[in-house]
């Protein structure tokens, strides 16, 4: 059979495979490319363009995602079966592609209606939160939020909820290592972050992560603000839910004062994650993102991309844009690192896609890490952080976080992201209470059967009827909206209660 529509999408004039836009028949004709397939191609998927001996590179974007394990026919599907991962050389070209940055004139920058709060920082959100130190406070902590129904707060329109920051860890651990500097900074990132108002810890008493050692690291002082607690100290699970409610009740009065005002974008904080990553994700969210992002970063604001194992094989695509040797190298020092853990813990840095991946049309890791690195968009790379160290740069900046979602972006939030972008292509569902999570579809069928969890369809941009600039500038806009109050579609399902999860590292002892 022949094909009379476009069935294909090509990103670049030297590939060698191109992208099916729909699940193509065996032995249909694809005239833009002059070849008839040999086998169903499913949507998603690609198809060779020209034969591929073993051992030649498979190119997308223009770059290498593989290398064919057998000999490969012009019109043949190309994936897991006949595409496989060899160790080759990668330029880092450190700040060979950095530019000045074209910035938007200050009395023309995009505004959006904020909370500022007295030390300064912006807010997107006003809650109240109840973190703890140790997973044996959980069930206090969640007694203590969930005393907090809507008819109590009904009162205090100006806050959000009181939420509770639960947590895994925080016993059976060193006192000392990287896994407890994550713990750290990741606490202390929540409890100074912006959006929230005040902040309640709750602690067991006999834990290694002691609240009292908390206080003391970080300097935190007790105030109409900040309250700490152990349940082996007030008396008991009932005594500390009795006494945190009471605590609580004296924060929201002071919370309600929060009011909007019109501030710049500048004082935004995007963090940039995709999961339930498509072969489309790469074609037309993430770098709709990335456009966003750039948007972003022209007016004055900082972009965070992280997930360091899901930009790995096109790391070289951001030390080029690195502003200074320094900055590129720290992203060389964090993809060693990488290397060298996994192989300690016996696995590999090709351990992803995941299997919804490969379903999707994704076939390595330097294919999808390719796609991914697309969110961080166009403008130089000013600065790299570890997992929840405080982002204090303004324009495109980079985190080390795992790919694993709930894992990054509680790291970005406590770096300070005030606002998440999540793209995804198989249907990822994702909140991230204090910060707004915006979903991104990377496909107009996916958007369609799952409407009620994402916010914006990327999938216009494969369809041929939206540029990239064009839904980045969509994109763009809806940040804006959403960081003024507008509920992102997670937040009205009531997602983000359970969506702290700090990178544990280390022993459990």
């Amino acid at each position: 059979m022949s094909s009379s529509t476009i069935e294909t999408i090509r990103l670049h004039g030297s590939d060698n495979v191109v992208t099916a836009k729909v699940t193509i028949p065996e032995n249909t004709k694809i005239s833009e490319e002059e070849l008839i397939t040999s086998n169903e191609i499913p949507v998603g998927h690609k198809v060779a363009t020209s034969d591929i001996t073993t051992g030649q590179p498979i190119r997308k974007y223009d770059q290498i995602i593989g290398f064919a394990s057998s000999n490969i026919k012009a019109g043949e599907h190309v994936h897991t079966q006949n595409v496989e991962m060899q160790s080759f050389d990668r330029d880092y070209k450190f700040g060979v592609d950095a530019k000045p940055t074209d910035y938007v004139p200050e009395p023309e920058r995009a505004t959006f209606q904020g909370i500022k709060r007295s030390d300064g920082s912006v807010a997107t959100r006003n809650y109240l939160g109840v973190m703890t130190s140790v997973n044996c406070s959980a069930t206090a902590a969640r007694m203590i939020a969930e005393s907090f129904t809507d008819e109590e707060l009904q009162n205090y329109p100006n806050v959000d909820g009181v939420v509770a920051y639960t947590h895994g860890t925080g016993c059976g651990q060193a006192a000392s290592g990287l896994g407890w500097d994550f713990l750290q900074a990741t606490i202390n990132g929540y409890k100074g972050h912006p959006n929230f108002a005040g902040m309640l810890m709750v602690g067991l008493g006999c834990e290694v992560n002691q609240v009292a050692g908390m206080m003391e690291r970080h300097d935190w002082q007790q105030d109409d603000a900040f309250q700490a607690m152990t349940i082996q100290d007030v008396g008991g699970t009932m005594a500390t839910v009795r006494e945190g409610v009471a605590r609580l009740k004296e924060m929201l009065p002071i919370a309600n004062e929060a009011t909007r005002e019109t501030l710049p974008a500048s004082y935004l904080k995007l963090g940039l994650e995709c999961g339930g990553s498509d072969a489309y994700s790469g074609i037309s969210a993430n770098p709709s993102l990335g456009a966003a992002a750039d948007l972003l970063v022209r007016n004055g604001g900082t972009a965070i991309l992280a997930e360091t194992p899901e930009i790995y094989g096109a790391e070289h695509l951001l030390t080029r844009r690195a502003e200074n040797r320094a900055v590129g190298e720290k992203l060389v020092d964090f993809i060693k690192w990488w290397e060298e853990y996994t192989a300690k813990n016996g696995a590999e840095m090709n351990n992803n896609p995941s299997p919804g991946n490969k379903a999707g049309g994704l076939t390595t890791i330097l294919e999808k890490s390719l796609g991914a690195a697309a969110k961080g968009g166009t403008t130089n790379l000013v600065d790299v952080y570890q997992y929840a160290e405080q982002v204090t740069a303004q324009g495109f900046t980079f985190m080390n976080t795992p790919g694993y979602d709930v894992a990054s972006i509680t790291g970005m939030v406590a770096g300070g992201a005030n606002i998440v972008c999540f793209t995804t292509g198989r249907g990822s569902v994702f909140g991230c209470k204090p910060v707004p999570s915006i979903k991104l579809a990377s496909n107009g069928a996916m958007f369609e059967h799952m409407s009620e969890d994402m916010d914006i369809n990327c999938g216009p941009v494969v369809d041929g009827e939206a540029t990239i600039a064009e839904m980045g500038e969509q994109i763009f806009n809806v940040i804006l909206d959403i960081a003024s109050g507008r509920q992102s579609k997670s937040e009205a399902l009531g997602f983000g209660s359970d969506e702290f999860v700090p990178w544990q590292i280390g022993a459990v002892m």
